[in-house]
């Protein structure tokens, strides 16, 4: 661990609530690639993505263990999460770059937006079958079904809790649910405690017959120490 920057304390896998721009800057997106086919939020949490692909016309869909149960229980916990996260940062403020939220209140209020816009998609009609109760590496989807998946803040943040034999399935798992030539880009590739992956050469030596693999920067500033994106086509 960088030692002069606290490690993110967390118990278990939190499901938070980012907006359709943070993913864009997250994983260096645009709405023209978008656009191309299908896609797929992987471990998606209470993130409004889906519902603005949505909304824009797009052919989008969200696999999360966090959706299973009662749809009222899984919104209350987003908005419990809110809170708790909030408090993190706010205890170790100075160590994040703020430049993009302007600050830890307007951070707050972001989230809390954008999980509103996941819960009125997550009740509706037209949200009705495109979040599927499902945890990596078993997706309910067919080989070839996406034009782009995406897998923001699980594999490889929390490598204290997911040894690497869990993420080589996890990748071949979104790379079978994507078609040759679609992509899978995955963000950040540090640990909570901000330490690169250790195991991610082994991993892409191992998927080196499925998939090239390419790194991207990000666009979004905010925690202690930048990550690329990790970019993976389908061979």
């Amino acid at each position: 661990m960088n030692k002069e920057i606290p490690a993110y304390p967390q118990s278990g896998v939190a499901s938070t609530c980012r907006s359709y721009d943070e993913y864009l800057q997250m994983f260096n997106l645009t709405e023209e690639r978008l656009r191309e086919g299908p896609v797929l939020d992987a471990a998606g949490g209470a993130s409004s993505f889906t519902a603005a692909l949505c909304a824009l016309g797009l052919d989008a869909r969200a696999a999360d263990p966090f959706y299973g149960g009662d749809r009222e229980a899984v919104i209350s916990a987003a908005e419990a999460e809110i809170g708790v996260s909030s408090a993190k940062l706010e205890a170790n403020r100075a160590f994040y770059d703020w430049s993009y939220y302007g600050s830890p209140e307007r951070h707050r209020a972001l989230r809390e937006a954008s999980c509103a816009r996941f819960a009125g998609h997550f009740r509706s009609d037209e949200g009705n079958g495109r979040y599927a109760a499902a945890a990596l590496p078993n997706l309910p989807y067919a080989d070839g079904t996406f034009s782009l998946a995406l897998c923001s803040h699980f594999l490889f943040l929390y490598a204290d809790q997911f040894g690497p034999e869990f993420h080589e399935a996890a990748l071949r798992e979104l790379l079978r649910v994507v078609k040759p030539g679609g992509e899978v880009r995955i963000y950040p590739l540090i640990s909570l405690r901000w330490e690169p992956y250790a195991h991610l050469p082994g991993l892409l030596e191992a998927l080196g017959e499925l998939a090239e693999a390419s790194e991207m920067p990000g666009r979004l500033p905010f925690v202690p120490v930048q990550s690329p994106v990790l970019r993976l086509v389908r061979r």
